[in-house]
């Protein structure tokens, strides 16, 4: 179907859209005016990472086109726990941890929509915090059945697993639900956006609204990304692929994307980038060596849209003093350590890895020494005790995990 609205035609055709509802008449409405949108964000850390991008994407594109966006924040929801794709109950973190959480995050908010003009962030605290619960169930309780919400996918695959699902989480669906309403009566929001594992919450919404306010609104969700062997994008042997550069290195965010499997560089550079399709298609066509040329554009283009063009450009600058010039470069990361420590073999290459933090533990470590993972100053590094004794009259040494990750250890 083509659309004629310049939002949905363009998220369309970027594979953005798994599942919407009343489609035409929501792109017939996007042509007549500029509509408000969200997209919601649990805040059960204190950055974002980068399986929260599709949807900071789609606010982008909303952005762009001069919709007004709203990335909501769920102070109040993150109370209770989104059970959505999970198998067990989410940390319950208090009102103290939440607020100092959304004050890290809504930077990162800013970097892909205009909060100066058109994008606002709003807390459903605010709005949630009041509730009286009697007056809840009885206005909003009753419009929504537990049938319904039963056939939902995120509520469905937790029972057939025989995964308890507390009432406390089930409300979270009701919650979120009160959340759409609140901005369809308030804030005059036609669309609500999301994961494909918010479909039921969304939808739940729009009969809320249609029930109380005798309104229209409309869902739309976005594909689960995966990498090519179904695992969770943005996975890595360190943890997750942080948003916010104070947890996550420039260079280490810029080599994820450089990094990533071959077959995802057409779907990657189409969700992840602003360049456009035709250029897209001629960069997803290269073979052999010339990929690698499609990817280093992929990780500029997605370091320069998540953190900005002087991240990207340091983060660019690295990687090419280590591959292509042979150079150190102290902007990754760095440990100093005294000589006689090495020289007493009081520091070994555990030490120096857990301490430069390249690995999740010192077991991934040692497991990597044995398949040959490690390099030292480029060179496999197989000494059987461990020692860093033969690199002592070195002043600075490169480890290398693998391809993708490294560190500076500097003997004084």
């Amino acid at each position: 179907m083509k659309l004629k609205s310049d939002f949905l035609n363009e998220i369309s055709s970027r594979g953005f859209v798994y599942q919407a509802s009343d489609i035409e008449n929501l792109d017939k409405l996007m042509t007549k005016k500029k509509i408000t949108a969200y997209i919601g964000f649990d805040i059960t850390s204190d950055s974002l990472h980068v399986g929260s991008l599709v949807q900071l994407m789609l606010l982008h594109w909303l952005d762009f086109y001069g919709h007004k966006t709203i990335a909501l924040v769920g102070g109040g929801t993150t109370l209770v726990g989104d059970p959505s794709g999970k198998d067990k109950t989410r940390k319950i973190l208090d009102l103290k941890e939440i607020s100092e959480n959304i004050k890290k995050i809504e930077k990162t908010f800013g970097q892909f929509i205009d909060l100066n003009n058109g994008g606002s962030i709003v807390n459903n605290y605010d709005w949630l915090a009041d509730l009286n619960y009697i007056s809840f169930l009885r206005d909003i309780g009753s419009k929504l059945t537990i049938n319904k919400m039963l056939t939902f996918e995120s509520v469905k695959n937790r029972l057939d697993r025989e995964q308890p699902l507390t009432f406390l989480e089930f409300n979270y669906m009701l919650l979120q639900s009160y959340d759409f309403y609140h901005l369809r009566k308030e804030y005059n929001c036609d669309l609500q956006m999301g994961g494909s594992d918010q479909w039921g919450n969304i939808i739940n919404g729009i009969d809320l609204i249609r029930k109380i306010l005798n309104k229209k609104a409309y869902a739309l969700t976005s594909p689960l990304i995966t990498n090519t062997d179904g695992s969770k994008m943005g996975k890595t042997a360190k943890g997750a692929i942080w948003l916010d550069k104070l947890k996550l290195s420039n260079f280490e965010f810029y080599q994820f994307w450089r990094n990533i499997d071959d077959d995802n560089v057409e779907k990657f550079l189409k969700l992840f980038t602003k360049i456009n399709l035709k250029e897209i298609k001629k960069l997803s066509e290269v073979k052999g060596q010339e990929i690698n040329e499609a990817k280093k554009i992929l990780a500029f283009e997605v370091t320069k849209i998540a953190r900005g063009l002087e991240s990207a450009n340091e983060a660019k600058d690295i990687a090419d003093n280590l591959f292509n010039k042979g150079n150190l470069d102290e902007r990754i990361p760095t440990f100093e350590i005294e000589l006689k420590k090495v020289e007493n073999s009081n520091f070994s290459i555990l030490d120096a890895v857990e301490k430069l933090n390249l690995t999740k533990s010192r077991s991934d470590t040692k497991r990597l020494i044995k398949s040959k993972g490690i390099k030292i100053n480029d060179e496999i590094f197989n000494s059987q005790d461990l020692s860093l004794k033969l690199y002592s009259k070195v002043t600075d040494i490169k480890i290398s995990i693998g391809k993708k990750n490294f560190g500076i250890l500097k003997i004084k």
